[in-house]
């Protein structure tokens, strides 16, 4: 028997590649600018556009859509020298895409790291944007990860006495431990059961015990062991530098938890919070509808 999950069904789109600062990045566009152009920025680091294909249902809406994978990401190029995977370089590289797309103002979402990049890129470029959406996102790494590690507080003691021991021997790739793992993304990062194709792939990856060249560069071995140059940052002093309006959203057990979502409430003026009830990291998955109606309220409002 065969089954078929539908990710997103909508008009005809376009697809390319788009040179910017020096390296080809893959982009996907779904609809028309009647009412603006969403650009969105997908997580990882070190993802693809592929699990955020959700938002192009709001092409039905009236507006342009656009995705790109990021460098070092899905479709687009992957140049080996480790500078250029920095926040810094990611800013300019939306802002690259923005102005040779020719896509004018536009409402910014990012999800996940992709909800950080768009922080940080608003906190530069409000200028450029018609509103902001910020989706399981945080402004501070170090916030980020002391709310990771008190959710891994609450997880159960045999749970937590496989992580410790594992990590102790530096064995990430151990069955055990990977088990061990699966139960914190059952509980923070979808709490759908089964796990939908996108999240049992994305899952099935980090359970390979290589969680990619890009996100270890940025981030580490796993959400609570930050190595890598991201694990400092924090533009928090910079929210007030955002003035348009703004969406922010989490899910009530999300490991990028509520408490990152109100530090950027509080930060950035006259924003708006929402946290979807019944999800962890993955609301577009696990509560669809309440999804759709939530983002496209907020973007019939500021249309």
């Amino acid at each position: 028997m065969s089954e078929t999950y539908t990710v997103v069904s909508t008009r005809d789109y376009v697809e390319g590649y788009i040179r910017t600062n020096g390296y080809w990045l893959f982009y996907r566009s779904f609809g028309e600018p009647r009412k603006g152009t969403i650009l969105c920025l997908h997580g990882g680091p070190g993802g693809s556009h592929d699990g955020l294909l959700p938002m192009a249902r709001f092409s039905e809406d009236g507006f342009r859509v656009v995705f790109y994978d990021q460098l070092g990401c899905g479709k687009s190029d992957s140049p080996l020298s480790p500078h250029l995977y920095t926040v810094e370089r990611y800013v300019e590289e939306v802002e690259g895409v923005r102005v040779g797309l020719k896509l004018g103002r536009v409402h910014l979402y990012g999800h996940s790291w992709g909800g950080f990049l768009d922080t940080a890129y608003a906190a530069m470029f409000s200028r450029n944007l018609s509103s902001l959406m910020i989706s399981s996102g945080s402004s501070s790494s170090p916030l980020c990860v002391s709310e990771m590690w008190r959710l891994r507080a609450e997880l159960p003691e045999e749970v937590r006495s496989v992580l410790e021991r594992h990590e102790a021997d530096g064995d990430f790739s151990n069955e055990e431990y990977l088990r061990a793992m699966d139960e914190v993304y059952k509980r923070h990062l979808c709490r759908l059961d089964p796990w939908p194709p996108m999240i049992r792939s994305l899952v099935e990856q980090k359970r390979r015990g290589s969680p990619g060249r890009v996100y270890r560069l940025m981030w580490g071995e796993n959400e609570f062991l930050p190595t890598g140059n991201l694990r400092y940052w924090d533009v928090t002093r910079e929210l007030g530098r955002i003035e348009v309006p703004t969406l922010v959203t989490c899910g009530r057990y999300d490991e990028v938890t509520p408490r990152n979502a109100e530090v950027l409430t509080m930060g950035i003026k006259g924003s708006k919070m929402v946290v979807f009830e019944k999800s962890s990291h993955t609301a577009r998955y696990e509560e669809p509808e309440r999804h759709r109606e939530v983002y496209g309220q907020f973007l019939a409002d500021v249309a």
